[in-house]
């Protein structure tokens, strides 16, 4: 399948950017990381040295978002001021996309975590309502992420039609998670490669990839606390047979290992986006 590349908003592979590596990828910059990618919430307001070196980071690499406390399918109000803010923050730094979990995360108040939306036709109808607000107050579109989860609490529908349905009602984008469906398909016994295949290729606008951690043989926890694994760097790989070489951004959060291991990771991505080209040529 060969989709137009201006649905993207990078190109190639990308590392999340967290403080602790921060210092050492401002010391000796990689070549081989495209764009990077932060929780808007860890930055918005900060200024002083910290703000500075974020700064140097977006005068250097295209950046994304990908937001943590929007709380997309909550029962409280949205919270406006939030994405004011995201508004402005994107401005300041010439941010490209802006990209939220699909889940909630809060109530009467923040519970640090991602809590799943019940796969019911009526919260498909709630999250979009929502969704169609922010985007109205953003000026632009905004993508999902298909989250991890561990305990459904309504699966009238299947994780993929809810997903499907969200996007498709709320006129929304996707930002597909690889290991999530590896997690989710591990805890919730279903076949990973199916549920990609019924991903919209249209909507797709960047991956994610990360490691989690295995609690038991058939319980994963996605924690991107870990190196990506063998099932996920297959699954990442498939998913470029079908959609093309998608820009695919590396999450690591904590228990970062040498320097040199993380970006052989971005490496991997880079090698594997590339073996996906001639096929693309040649489908196109």
């Amino acid at each position: 399948m060969n989709h137009s590349h201006s649905q993207y908003p990078v190109s190639g592979a990308g590392l999340g950017l967290r403080r602790p590596i921060a210092d050492q990828l401002m010391a000796d910059p990689p070549s081989e990381v495209d764009f990077m990618e932060v929780a808007p919430e860890n930055w918005i307001h900060v200024g002083g040295a910290l703000g500075k070196k974020f700064r140097w980071f977006t005068e250097r690499y295209p950046f994304v978002i990908h937001g943590l406390s929007l709380s997309i399918g909550g029962p409280a109000p949205l919270d406006e001021q939030l994405v004011r803010d995201i508004k402005v923050f994107m401005a300041e730094h010439g941010i490209r996309m802006y990209s939220e979990h699909l889940s909630y995360c809060g109530d009467d108040g923040q519970l640090y975590d991602l809590m799943p939306i019940p796969f019911t036709e009526e919260a498909v109808r709630y999250v979009a309502e929502r969704v169609r607000r922010v985007q109205d107050m953003l000026e632009q579109r905004i993508a999902l992420e298909n989250v991890s989860y561990y305990a459904p609490t309504d699966t009238s529908m299947s994780e993929a039609d809810f997903v499907n349905a969200v996007l498709e009602e709320a006129d929304c984008d996707l930002m597909l998670d690889i290991n999530n469906i590896v997690v989710n398909s591990i805890n919730h016994g279903y076949d990973p490669h199916a549920y990609m295949l019924q991903m919209p290729a249209g909507k797709i606008r960047y991956f994610h990839i990360a490691g989690h951690y295995v609690e038991a043989e058939d319980l994963r926890v996605d924690t991107h606390g870990a190196a990506v694994d063998d099932q996920a760097w297959q699954l990442l790989a498939d998913a470029y047979a079908h959609f093309g070489p998608v820009p695919t951004l590396l999450e690591r959060d904590f228990n970062f290992p040498p320097m040199e291991e993380l970006l052989g990771e971005v490496r991997r991505i880079k090698k594997l986006q590339r073996e996906a080209e001639p096929a693309e040529a040649a489908n196109g």
